[in-house]
């Protein structure tokens, strides 16, 4: 990473966090430590970030991502820490035309959650959650359907 791209990065959050009423520019204004707190970072992060000394790690910059009310996916890639390329849009995958049987097979609640990038210790929740909202198959297929297969099933 260069000086160029921290520095690039860092104006991007800067107006994020303007534009979101961080007041960040006065010493007594407390936005940092307001953002701190509210995506429970440490200050120092914030201050570095802004005052372009590091960039931030993977945890923070999720947690400044979720306050500043962006994608992880687009702070990810404005950090110029992973490319489009490399960090797919899980929405291309799903909004793909569906493809033929003899090529392929949808993707399952797992999978989904995968794309969509469900922590490992919440996935078994999040295919118990998404499982209440898609109509009955058959109980033994429950729990690795595929996920299109089982949206399209209609309810008689």
């Amino acid at each position: 990473m260069t000086s160029q791209d921290l520095d690039a990065f860092a104006a991007w959050v800067e107006d994020l966090m303007r534009n979101r009423g961080y007041d960040i520019d006065s010493p007594r204004g407390g936005g940092k430590s307001r953002i701190a707190d509210e995506a429970g970072i440490h200050r120092a992060a914030v201050t570095r970030l802004l005052q372009r000394q590091s960039m931030p790690d993977l945890e923070t910059t999720r947690r400044l991502a979720r306050v500043l009310g962006v994608p992880v996916r687009e702070m990810l890639i404005r950090s110029g820490r992973l490319t489009a390329e490399e960090l797919a849009d899980p929405h291309d995958y799903l909004a793909a035309p569906a493809p033929s049987a003899e090529f392929a097979r949808r993707p399952t609640l797992e999978e989904v959650a995968d794309l969509l990038g469900v922590p490992a210790d919440r996935r078994e929740m999040f295919v118990r959650v998404v499982e209440q909202f898609l109509p009955n198959d058959a109980p033994d297929q429950e729990e690795h359907r595929p996920l299109a297969d089982a949206a399209t099933t209609t309810a008689d």
